[in-house]
């Protein structure tokens, strides 16, 4: 009977930062395999049509490999192909479509638990990041059909009625975009204002809109109820109706806590941020170590590709230098 192969490292998440550990792993000398729930980079998915990043096509890289974009910042198309062609060229193995369930054992002797099956190992990387768990509202109707927590392109809201929920920087495009695009715009914003973390070049466009009357929008406002064609939004002036064909809820996001829970993960904080050490990127749970945006928890605009990139060579060093003590 053939014995099942262990291998150095398991990576969970098959995005920019899992790709990023799968590399430094095979240059640090490690058998490393990524595991993904999705399809590779599937956070990138949920990412708008076009979507242009905030930052220039360096900073973004993995690898060594350079980022070409046709303009100064790179959109979410250009991205996809980048990475897909990176992890071809590394040949970094990657089982897509297998939902990580837990890992059982301990440092040295792990075996995590997939969905299609176990696979043995010495260490893992969780690399997930945060965009495929939305904030949920917590409301009555939030399950509606015509209520979705990501926003792909303004081509289906043109002549209808759109609510967006949220005032943060996904929200602020969406409501541009489809304005533009002839949709009659509502926003409900929890605070005063329009946040003042939106980027420069969008928040006075956004502004302006709503001071000029194309775009509505309900300040200090929660909603309390999405119904059929409308929504039930308590403001400082008392309970509004708004008619809503769509309601894009653009809350934000977060880390799939339960995952990290069943893995053994420890959290601190209002933020609920995974306990780690920043040197080695190893959690409380000896052999498992966090790479990426997961590493902020609850505060996600702590860690981004740019600055998250450290953390797979951080975490692939320490592997490799436990893994080659213990030989």
């Amino acid at each position: 009977m053939e014995t099942q192969r262990t291998y150095d490292l398991v990576i969970v998440g098959a995005g920019p930062i899992g790709l990023a550990t799968g590399i430094e792993a095979k240059r640090a000398g490690l058998d490393a395999v990524i595991v993904e729930k999705g399809a590779l980079l599937n956070s990138f998915l949920g990412y708008p049509t076009g979507m242009e990043f905030f930052s220039t096509p360096d900073l973004l890289e993995i690898g060594g490999y350079p980022l070409t974009s046709r303009s100064y910042k790179p959109v979410r198309e250009e991205a996809l192909d980048y990475y897909r062609r990176v992890a071809d060229a590394e040949g970094l193995a990657i089982r897509l479509y297998e939902r990580v369930l837990r890992a059982d054992g301990e440092a040295g002797r792990f075996t995590v638990v997939t969905e299609k099956g176990e696979i043995p190992c010495r260490a893992v990387v969780v690399a997930t990041g945060f965009y495929d768990v939305p904030n949920p509202l917590g409301v009555p109707g939030e399950d509606l059909p015509h209520v979705s927590h990501y926003y792909k392109e303004p081509y289906p809201f043109s002549g209808q009625k759109v609510t967006i929920v949220g005032a943060k920087n996904s929200a602020a495009k969406a409501a541009l975009d489809c304005h533009r695009h002839g949709a009659d715009v509502t926003m409900i914003v929890r605070g005063p204002e329009i946040s003042p973390r939106v980027k420069y070049w969008i928040r006075p466009n956004l502004v302006n809109r709503i001071t000029d009357g194309s775009i509505a929008a309900y300040f200090d406002a929660v909603v309390k109820e999405i119904r059929p064609g409308s929504l039930l939004v308590a403001t400082p002036d008392g309970r509004r109706e708004v008619a809503a064909d769509w309601v894009l809820a653009l809350t934000g996001y977060r880390p799939n806590y339960p995952l990290l829970e069943a893995l053994g993960v420890d959290f601190e904080g209002p933020s609920r941020k995974p306990v780690y050490d920043p040197a080695s990127m190893e959690t409380n749970r000896p052999g498992l170590y966090l790479a990426g945006t997961v590493c902020g928890g609850m505060d996600t605009s702590e860690w981004f590709i740019e600055n998250g990139r450290v953390h797979a060579a951080q975490a692939a060093t320490h592997i490799a230098e436990r893994l080659s003590v213990a030989a």
